[in-house]
């Protein structure tokens, strides 16, 4: 069977809607595959115009902004409609964006941003130094009151902030605070008008009330279908680090839920889109082959991995986490679901976050290790392999985690490599909204919870291994392991990247050692497959594709 290709053409927003609507007819064709040319990218040369169709496979179910910012899905169209204070690169390099500079005591406990002059947000109202409070007090505070949640990992140390003058703002905390200029360019430190930030959250949750001044305005919305976001005329505050200027060259971007990986991914082939998020790993081989772009830009942040609490037995026991921990052959993980875009963990952090070290020979596969620790801690296997105590098996439930495409895959093959060693392994996997109600920190339900976070900077690991300063307590010990407390407050009280390196290594051992997180593989949980039209796409620090600096060939 072969398969027409459409002339190159520019496509109306509308237009790019009615031609995925068919989707479901044209991936018929377009998974014969044989008779598909591979398309040619274009000249090279940047071209103004043009409408992007970017086929994702949830818009999750929340547009408040600090409700949302992180997420993997909403953040796109955020990272296009709002801009950051400061830009933070895929190598993890810090530059100026709105902050044009900035300033540090020597305790780290003072900050002084200087921000652009003539910076506005899309309703004409000014980014000055009001507006950067207003949003440094919600991502710190959020408004519990209205259900707006914190910013995730923002520094739990922040006191206040202060408008010095319209374009001066000072930053006070209560202990160093090192990480506080990387975390600025994190994906949940987008500044949104302070008119927005004032809304009740019932009208924050409306994406056509959520104010930026980013290179594109929405233009329209509909819930669990689309957003079409719409090229700013007057935009000209881009980071120099993307090495453009002026308003995008895009003319619009369309986000449009295709909830399939291989319907997404055919009608790119079939050219009735231009990006399709999260294909199968197995399939960039064969659209590389053809012609097409792909991408796997990683992120910085944890690894893919497990964490483990400590509330519920018998991973109460430090031998069962221990066996959990040298149970595990990631090499295994990496030949049979990955490709070589992916690469074995070697902490908890990607290898790409300042402050890492390769602490992998605590977590090395070693069945025979494992099985010693089962039996030293009583779990006595039985004639069908499987172990039991006192009448009660081995038992370990997984959630594949909805927001890696990945995910059931791994574990699926972690569930039969554990019952080689006489776990009795369930899996349940629910969608984004119902993995997100049911799977949480601290459920005495979960033993296991699969762990991906970005963050800029290792200093704010602190705020999510214990309950001190309103931590997020991953692994169910409040502060009853004190050596991992004393560790995360040296790491989080560093004044200086060189008194910190060792204290970050020590952290990463000790919470190795004891089985509080199970590192699987580095991460690279977004994926891309996208027309060779399409040219110019940057990467961020958390590996969303930015379209600001992007064009369509011919």
């Amino acid at each position: 069977m072969n398969t027409s290709r459409p002339s190159p053409r520019r496509r109306s927003p509308r237009r790019a809607l009615r031609l995925v609507a068919g989707l479901v007819a044209a991936a018929a064709l377009a998974a014969c595959g044989s008779g598909v040319a591979a398309r040619q990218g274009g000249s090279g040369e940047p071209r103004q115009g043009g409408d992007l169709t970017f086929l994702i496979d949830s818009l999750g179910d929340t547009w408040i902004p600090n409700n949302s910012a992180i997420s993997s899905f909403q953040g796109h169209i955020w990272g296009h409609v709002t801009d950051k204070l400061v830009y933070v690169d895929e190598n993890g390099t810090t530059s100026p964006w709105v902050a044009r500079e900035w300033e540090q005591n020597e305790t780290a406990t003072e900050f002084t941003l200087r921000l652009r002059e003539g910076v506005t947000f899309s309703d004409g109202t000014p980014l000055d130094a009001s507006a950067v409070v207003a949003n440094l007090d919600v991502w710190s505070k959020g408004a519990p009151d209205k259900g707006i949640n914190p910013i995730g990992l923002f520094p739990k140390t922040y006191q206040r902030a202060e408008a010095v003058d319209a374009t001066t703002v000072k930053v006070l905390f209560s202990a160093p605070t090192l990480g506080f200029v990387p975390t600025l360019g994190y994906h949940g430190s987008i500044l949104i008008s302070p008119k927005t930030l004032a809304l009740p959250a019932e009208e924050q949750a409306d994406l056509s009330n959520d104010i930026g001044s980013g290179p594109f305005t929405v233009e329209s919305w509909k819930q669990g279908d689309s957003v079409v976001l719409k090229k700013r005329p007057d935009y000209d505050w881009a980071p120099e680090a993307l090495d453009h200027s002026g308003p995008a060259r895009l003319e619009s971007i369309t986000y449009k839920i295709v909830a399939e990986p291989s319907l997404r991914t055919a009608a790119v082939r079939s050219n009735q889109a231009d990006v399709a998020y999260n294909p199968s790993p197995q399939e960039l081989a064969s659209f590389k082959a053809q012609g097409f772009t792909t991408a796997a830009p990683r992120y910085l942040g944890f690894v893919s991995g497990f964490a483990i609490n400590t509330k519920v037995a018998p991973y109460d026991d430090p031998r069962v986490r221990q066996a959990l921990q040298h149970g595990i052959d990631r090499q295994e993980i990496i030949s049979t679901v990955y490709t070589e875009d992916w690469l074995p963990a070697k902490s908890f952090f990607q290898s790409t976050v300042p402050g890492a070290t390769d602490r992998s020979a605590d977590f090395a596969f070693d069945a025979a290790k494992s099985a010693k620790l089962l039996d030293e801690a009583g779990w006595a296997e039985g004639a069908d392999g499987l172990r039991s105590k006192d009448g009660k098996a081995l038992e370990l439930t997984l959630y594949p985690n909805p927001y890696l495409a990945t995910s059931k895959s791994v574990d699926e093959l972690v569930a039969q490599q554990l019952r080689e060693l006489g776990f009795t392994v369930s899996i349940q996997a629910f969608d984004v909204v119902t993995y997100g109600e049911r799977v949480k920190f601290n459920s005495p339900s979960v033993a296991a919870y699969e762990v991906t976070r970005s963050i800029i900077d290792a200093g704010t690991v602190a705020g999510v291994l214990t309950d001190a300063n309103r931590g997020e307590n991953w692994f169910g010990l409040g502060q009853s392991d004190p050596e991992l407390v004393r560790l995360s407050a040296a790491v989080a009280g560093s004044s200086s990247t060189e008194e910190r390196a060792p204290l970050l290594d020590e952290l990463q051992e000790h919470v190795l050692q004891q089985g509080y997180f199970i590192p699987l593989t580095q991460i690279v949980q977004r994926l891309y497959v996208q027309s060779p039209k399409l040219q110019g796409v940057t990467y961020n620090g958390v590996a969303y594709a930015n379209y600001y600096t992007a064009w369509l060939g011919e």
